[in-house]
């Protein structure tokens, strides 16, 4: 099992040609601080709001939103989502 998870891990180095941990390039959103990952995308959702293009739940559309996604993650919908395993 050991073998397993070394060759997993091995894998992750992906596009940062053979460089150790992440984030070493300095570059790109994902190896920004998560404060300043915060601030970029507060003003993008902002922006959408001041140009119209951002879309507002309202309380209904937001309570129908909470229900779906509650039966989705908890199988509260029937057999839906189950993948047909039970026999």
């Amino acid at each position: 099992m050991a073998g397993n998870q070394g060759g997993n891990q091995s894998g992750r180095g992906g596009n940062q040609g053979g460089r150790g941990s992440q984030g070493e390039s300095g570059r790109g959103f994902a190896s920004m601080d998560r404060e300043q990952q915060r601030e970029i995308a507060s003003e993008g959702g902002k922006a959408a709001h001041r140009s119209g293009h951002a879309h507002e739940f309202t309380s209904q559309e937001a309570r129908e939103a909470g229900r779906k996604g509650g039966q989705a993650s908890h199988g509260g919908g029937g057999n839906q989502g189950r993948g047909g395993n039970e026999r």
